[in-house]
């Protein structure tokens, strides 16, 4: 899965630079004229900061209907994009190159598509000019084919999330609690398929991501993206959530030394530490998560070519992760209140030939085929947790983006404590995004063990997916948690609110809304 990356937020402290529109976007729906130019496109600086700046794309095809697209344009000031999304990016000297995602490769006529990119300056950062879509100018020209010309960087290939051949037997029901409920955050237990609390009673996780811990300490501007304090956190207790997933970054918890020094080690531990007891305080459950890690890899779908903590890597390395959770596993082993999310979203099927390849180098690490640097699989990260004597609930997510759960029975690492449960990610857009997709190959998991949907979300600003996904998680008693307690724009990826105060966006009113109804208002 590749969805808008986490450090796409409004950055704390960024200096807020509004960039004219190249041109005007036509009003989707509207047929093109004569003298109509094959495209438009509305170019804008989201956010700028010292070296670096975010900028949103949103491209109109004013011509026929187009299955594949290529939109190009060049640089005039020397910018370097380092990361992008929405498209597979490229750039040779000053000429840009986008070229579609799988999911979004048709536009219609009168259609739009929203890109995002992250890109470096120096001495200036002019608008881009000679803006092109399949090699034809975006001022003018016929309509464009819709075969994309060739770019310089192919379209990665999208694995197909693979799909059983038999149907399950046996199918999740709403589990029936046997205990009565703790008030406020309970010590978590895996106990069959369900989490429960020290009563014996279910509990379900419900509630929201917290991004900026992955991103804003290894980029310099802080520790969070926007205010953790009291009154935040209470702003997302008002929601009726009941969990908040804290996302992390291996080399700001372990201090290496490429991190400015008031952002690393002590100083961001002490932080995360502070976050999770007002998480606490406020009766809800912290789950902590390795999300960027170390390690070089440049092959298919990779989100950046630095070696450090900067962006997602298909699978955490060896050489920091193990160290890293058996630091975070120290920090947290006498609260099993604390939940353990060993790594955000595994990808390693992008680099294998074969799924099981990449199932095999997803629990045993190594040295996996098509990544360069020595791997920590998942059965590594719960030895490195488990060594510590730490018991706490594990979450263990599955490959392609943490959407394709196929093999993970198969393939479980083992747990001497029993206190596993399985991890799932899932967007509109993701390949196994269906109930029939679900059921087929989730419902197995979720029959044996505890399964959570640590991100849900989807990037059309509204929530009629989100709702189908929780419809769906409601009716076997699963868990699920929305993408993003972040004040980022949801038009270019999952974002539920617009204020820390809990304001929800278009796509977080249908998360806030059904939180309450399910934990009461």
């Amino acid at each position: 899965m590749r969805h808008p990356p986490r450090l796409a937020a409004l950055l704390g402290g960024a200096v807020l630079t509004l960039v004219g529109a190249v041109s005007v976007s036509t009003a989707a729906g509207a047929g093109p004229s004569a003298s109509a130019p094959g495209c438009s496109v509305a170019y804008s600086t989201v956010n700028q900061w010292d070296g670096g700046f975010q900028a949103s794309v949103v491209v109109t095809n004013n011509a026929a209907p187009t299955s594949g697209w290529s939109l190009g344009f060049g640089f005039p000031g020397g910018q370097r994009v380092t990361q992008g999304w929405g498209a597979t990016w490229s750039q040779s000297g000053a000429a840009v190159t986008a070229v579609n995602e799988s999911w979004n490769g048709s536009i219609g006529t009168g259609e739009s598509v929203s890109l995002g990119l992250i890109a470096s300056w120096s001495g200036g950062n002019p608008a881009p000019a000679g803006f092109t879509l399949n090699g034809l100018p975006c001022g003018g020209g016929s309509a464009p084919s819709p075969t994309p010309t060739a770019s310089p960087t192919p379209t990665p290939t999208t694995t197909a999330t693979p799909t059983p051949t038999t149907t399950p037997t046996t199918t999740p029901t709403t589990p029936t609690p046997t205990g009565t409920p703790t008030a406020g955050a309970p010590e978590l237990s895996v106990s069959g398929n369900r989490l429960t609390d020290a009563g014996g009673a279910t509990r379900r996780l419900l509630g929201v991501n917290r991004s900026g811990g992955e991103f804003m300490c290894v980029q310099g501007h802080g520790i969070f993206d926007g205010p953790v304090d009291d009154a935040a956190v209470r702003a997302i207790a008002d929601w009726k959530a009941n969990t908040v997933r804290i996302t992390l970054n291996e080399e700001c918890w372990l201090g290496l030394d490429n991190i400015r020094p008031e952002y690393r080690g002590a100083a961001y531990v002490g932080a995360v530490k502070e976050l999770v007891a007002r998480v606490l305080a406020h009766g809800m459950t912290p789950v902590v998560e390795l999300h960027w890690s170390y390690g070089q890899y440049t092959g298919n779908s990779a989100g950046c070519s630095d070696v450090h903590a900067s962006c997602q890597k298909p699978m955490p390395d060896a050489r920091y992760a193990p160290a890293f959770w058996t630091s975070v596993a120290n920090t947290f082993k006498d609260d099993r209140r604390v939940v353990f999310d060993l790594f955000n979203e595994p990808y390693p099927d992008r680099a294998t030939a074969t799924t099981e390849q990449a199932w095999s180098c997803w629990r045993d690490g190594g040295a996996c085929p098509g990544i360069d640097y020595e791997v920590a699989g998942m059965q590594d990260l719960v030895d490195a947790v488990r060594a510590t004597g730490a018991r706490n609930v594990v979450l263990v997510p599955g490959i392609a983006y943490s959407n394709d759960l196929s093999g993970w029975l198969a393939h479980a690492p083992s747990d001497p404590t029993g206190q596993l449960a399985a991890a799932w990610h899932v967007y509109n857009f993701n390949s196994c995004a269906s109930e029939t997709c679900w059921t087929s190959t989730l419902a197995p998991v979720a029959a044996r063990v505890p399964l959570v949907a640590g991100e849900i979300g989807e990037n059309t600003c509204g929530h009629a997916f989100v709702d189908r996904v929780m419809k769906w998680s409601d009716d076997r008693g699963l868990s699920y948690l929305g993408w993003t307690w972040n004040t980022w724009d949801c038009s270019s990826g999952p974002a539920l609110i617009s204020g820390y105060d809990g304001t929800p966006t278009a796509f977080g009113i249908g998360l806030r809304d059904h939180l309450r109804a399910q934990n009461g208002h």
